[in-house]
């Protein structure tokens, strides 16, 4: 007979393994070097054929029949086949991981755990809302390959529009050069300009329909490790949840960083105010599939126009950080007289898309996280913007952090335990995104300079685009790939 599957830790009794149209009580016998084998009612030994559905436990079903059903999301191997994830041997001994955050990479992650066989519960700290409230960003393709690895690329293309390349100009309306935005994936599928709240709730969604269990309005105050080594977390509403390990995605702002290390730094404001709308009709003669990025003398202004024509657009002021109070007291329209004034002298589009546009997100605070030099203690981390936060000119905080969900999921799956894969993780990942996190910053700092500086940029840009800013430059970037089913390599940190 050949090799099935042995029970590990993943599997907390034979019970979740269970035949199709038999009753529980089919017999089972060990054999063949103690693994497990099963004998139909007359003894004889069947050969299986076993499917790994990725959302239930007691779904992974040994099929001994033509009648099984096939979960969605499941995979069907025949016995002979190699039996990788979710029952790797060696893989940590867990069964349960709690994951704060409900954005980007809480989700994400949730659905890469449960590929590799670890039960994930979400904890959102926000009640459960359809609003459309935030603004529109862009996913590269190094995070829709993500998001393919774990089979959730739907969620992104469903509600997004391609988005080819940024395309640069200054404030006379003269271009300054293009860059790429990497190669599609295989499918041919490019980068997707999409709304962050749309995004956040469709991955919420797909992990839900997958088995996830998701709890909104939990908002996470105190974790600990009990007597046992499991992780407790506090929620403000006094509730606890108890898990094999704690993963932190909430954000800039984590309390999950703070609580591995209470003098982790804070975010650490970039200088700029983020304003972002929409305009329906935009009327606006542009190259479609593309960011149009407008250096204005006063503010920072982008804008990408759909195929039906409608315009999302964004603008960066520089500019001390906005006050609670000031947010409160001040109205949208107020908010769009100040940025039409700061537009008023420049070329191009920015003050009739805002005018005739919608504000759909005023006055956001734009921080990033340099350094962080603990991402994990005992059985608590920390991944996304909690650990490593760009400033939003890199366009790389939400594929970041779906990469960051998947290479999380190998090392827990390929390593051992469950600190010596947050070592790995670490070390496959902090080169990488520290770097990303570095562009951004130089980016940011350089969107409004003075007259002069204005005028060394557009005499250098249209040079640096055209011989060092190329897709081959770029590609350490938005052309990395990573894929699940292949093991962690610590030599592939940022390949």
């Amino acid at each position: 007979m050949s090799r099935t599957i042995e029970p590990n830790s993943r599997v907390r009794s034979m019970r979740h393994i269970r035949p199709v149209n038999q009753s529980r009580t089919t017999p089972r016998t060990r054999s063949h070097a103690g693994e497990q084998a099963l004998r139909d009612h007359s003894g004889r030994c069947i050969e299986p054929v076993v499917c790994i559905c990725p959302h239930f436990e007691d779904q992974m079903h040994f099929c001994l029949g033509s009648f099984a059903v096939l979960a969605p999301g499941a995979r069907w191997f025949h016995s002979k086949q190699a039996i990788k994830d979710p029952l790797r041997k060696g893989a940590p001994e867990m069964t349960r991981a709690i994951i704060i955050g409900g954005g980007i990479a809480g989700p994400t992650a949730a659905m890469a755990l449960q590929r590799v066989g670890i039960e994930a519960v979400l904890y959102e700290a926000h009640p459960r809302t359809t609003g459309e409230v935030g603004s529109y960003f862009t996913v590269t393709p190094n995070g829709l390959g993500a998001l393919r690895a774990i089979g959730a690329l739907h969620t992104a293309t469903a509600i997004g529009f391609p988005t080819h390349k940024n395309v640069l100009w200054n404030d006379r309306g003269r271009r300054l050069g293009t860059i790429p935005l990497g190669e599609p994936l295989p499918d041919g599928t490019v980068s997707q300009t999409i709304k962050r709240a749309r995004l956040s709730r469709a991955l919420q969604d797909e992990a839900i329909r997958r088995g996830v269990h998701v709890e909104f309005g939990k908002r996470l105050v105190d974790a600990s490790t009990s007597a046992d080594g499991r992780v407790v977390a506090r929620f403000q509403d006094g509730s606890e949840a108890i898990g094999d390990l704690l993963v932190g995605a909430d954000g800039v702002h984590s309390v999950t960083r703070h609580i591995i290390d209470p003098s982790a730094p804070g975010g650490r404001y970039v200088g700029l105010v983020n304003f972002g709308g929409y305009t329906s009709n935009g009327g606006v003669v542009a190259e479609r599939e593309a960011w149009h990025l407008i250096f204005g003398r006063r503010a920072f202004f982008g804008y990408n126009v759909s195929a039906s024509g409608d315009a999302v657009w964004f603008a960066n002021v520089p500019r001390q950080e906005v006050t609670p109070s000031e947010r409160a007291s001040t109205s949208a329209e107020s908010w769009k007289c100040q940025l039409l004034e700061l537009f008023a002298d420049d070329r191009g589009p920015a003050v009739d898309l805002i005018r005739r546009g919608k504000l759909e997100l005023a006055a956001d605070n734009t921080y990033d996280l340099p350094h962080v030099p603990t991402w994990h203690n005992g059985r608590m981390i920390i991944i996304g913007d909690a650990a490593h936060a760009p400033a939003p000119s890199s366009g790389q905080g939400a594929s970041m952090a779906m990469e960051d969900a998947v290479v999380l999921a190998k090392a827990l799956r390929d390593v051992p335990d469950i600190p010596a894969a947050f070592d790995t993780y670490e070390q496959l990942r902090r080169e990488r995104v520290e770097r990303i996190v570095a562009e951004g910053a130089r980016g940011s700092s350089s969107k409004t300079p003075g007259a002069l500086g204005r005028l060394v940029r557009d005499l250098m840009l249209p040079i640096v685009f055209r011989f060092f800013v190329r897709e081959k430059s770029l590609a350490w970037m938005y052309n990395y790939r990573v894929d699940l089913d292949s093991p962690v390599r610590l030599d592939a940190r940022t390949a």
